[in-house]
């Protein structure tokens, strides 16, 4: 039996719901939470309520923006003939920390897992091949996490686009700086094997 009030144990219930939040951190949230200002209580439910009203999946990529198109699709700077394929918006963050990227992306929402009941017609392939047919597209990146799905799904995606005369290429997985080889699984040893390239 809690000994917390039923209030203060369905907060604790909320934030358990979030990804990577046991009940150690959920309380400690919850807690925190309750110690706010009314105003910074405020403050938090509006920008929430603000996000969920106002983000929206751009039309050509899948991202989620304010606007449609999104910051990135509607920059004239970026290289529209370059698309990268990732799997979730989150990975877009992880590749524009590089600061080395120019070109634009296309977010697939998932991975082909038939596992999961995940098929091809599930994820964003058919919008992704409609940009293809659409546009002059000179070199599309399988940005797909090296796991099981990624692989098939950059398979799957790589078989698809080659008909179009587009070239796919794949980002090198491998050994991560500061990682000892000894550490290292195969498969990853494998894929470092793979990526390597002349110096």
């Amino acid at each position: 039996m809690s000994s917390f009030s039923p209030s203060i144990e369905k907060l604790i219930e909320s934030f358990e719901k979030l990804p990577s939040i046991g009940h150690k951190t959920a309380t400690r949230l919850a807690f925190h939470m309750l110690n706010l200002s009314k105003e910074e209580t405020e403050e938090f439910i509006h920008s929430i309520e603000d996000a969920r009203n106002k983000l929206k999946y751009c039309s050509i990529c899948y991202n989620i923006a304010d606007s449609d198109p999104c910051m990135i699709c509607a920059n004239p700077k970026r290289d529209s003939s370059i698309i990268c394929v990732v799997e979730d918006v989150k990975d877009i963050i992880a590749m524009e920390r590089t600061h080395e990227y120019k070109g634009v992306y296309h977010v697939l929402h998932g991975t082909i897992s038939p596992m999961n009941g995940i098929g091809p017609e599930d994820i964003k392939i058919k919008e992704l091949l409609n940009r293809i047919h659409e546009g002059n597209i000179k070199e599309i990146i399988l940005a797909t996490n090296p796991r099981v799905e990624g692989e098939a799904t950059a398979m799957y995606l790589s078989k698809l686009i080659k008909p179009f005369g587009v070239k796919v290429t794949r980002i090198a997985h491998g050994i991560p700086v500061g990682g000892d080889l000894e550490y290292t699984d195969e498969i990853t040893l494998l894929k470092a094997l793979e990526g390597r390239r002349e110096i």
